[in-house]
């Protein structure tokens, strides 16, 4: 990428999407990317953004950006300002979905009841998923400002959603537990909290949640593909125009 410090002299938008080097994150910065942005592909493993950067092709740029890394998170935000000047769109992906001492999907299952969930796994994941996303958000805040159509987008899930998990008759509600579903819960608190304190400066913050979509956080037991997945995020991630403040899914608005 090139020294650019005057936001005015880019044309095309400019997307920041974490944990873009594969899966649903990769999958967003492609549809972005078709649609004439240019993307910037945030990556802890900053070779792996290189791969999934040149696989994407021109308009493609890997930033090293670890979500749990207060310096990394600081140098990406330098590197944006001192190279394009503003941040149109962020798009907070990278999420865990357990730390990696559970083999199974039914361990995972089993060990995120909220009477046995360990604390330091929780510890873990809201690292990640939460104040991640908050730290991240914080950085690029500044940038995001500057732009005349600026948003943020939190990559949620419906697994989070209190009023759904409130419902007995809600399919998925027996798995509503206190480690990677909280997280999201959490997430949302965080994504409406943003968007009450942003919404006279016209930045618009949202929510969204795929597909069940077969990605690693999964072990890839969902049951859409990528692509499917991805339309929710890259179509809440496009619009420019509609409320801020809002949670929505594959079939429109989800609650809260």
């Amino acid at each position: 990428m090139k020294n650019q410090t005057d936001s005015s002299t880019i044309n095309q938008p400019i997307a920041l999407i974490t944990g873009a080097n594969k899966g649903l994150g990769k999958q967003i910065a492609i549809e972005l990317r078709g649609h004439g942005y240019i993307v910037l592909l945030g990556s802890r493993n900053f070779d792996s953004g290189k791969t999934a950067a040149a696989e994407i092709g021109e308009g493609a740029h890997p930033i090293q950006l670890d979500v749990t890394d207060a310096q990394s998170i600081q140098a990406a935000a330098t590197r944006i300002h001192a190279e394009f000047g503003r941040l149109d769109l962020l798009v907070n992906n990278a999420a865990i979905g357990q730390s990696g001492r559970y083999a199974s999907t039914p361990e995972i299952l089993e060990a995120s009841k909220a009477s046995v969930a360990s604390l330091e796994e929780i510890r873990i994941l809201f690292e990640t998923n939460v104040l991640g996303v908050l730290a991240v958000t914080q950085a690029m805040l500044p940038l995001i400002r500057l732009s005349a159509s600026g948003r943020i987008l939190n990559v949620s899930s419906a697994a989070g959603s209190l009023t759904l998990n409130s419902d007995p008759a809600f399919p998925y509600r027996s798995f509503f537990g206190a480690t990677y579903p909280a997280t999201k819960t959490a997430l949302n608190a965080i994504t409406l909290a943003l968007a009450i304190e942003l919404e006279d400066t016209g930045i618009k913050v949202r929510a969204a949640s795929p597909s069940f979509t077969a990605t690693a956080i999964n072990n890839f037991q969902g049951t859409d593909t990528i692509e499917v997945g991805a339309k929710a995020l890259v179509l809440a991630a496009l619009d420019t125009e509609g409320p801020t403040g809002s949670f929505t899914g594959p079939d429109g608005p989800l609650p809260w």
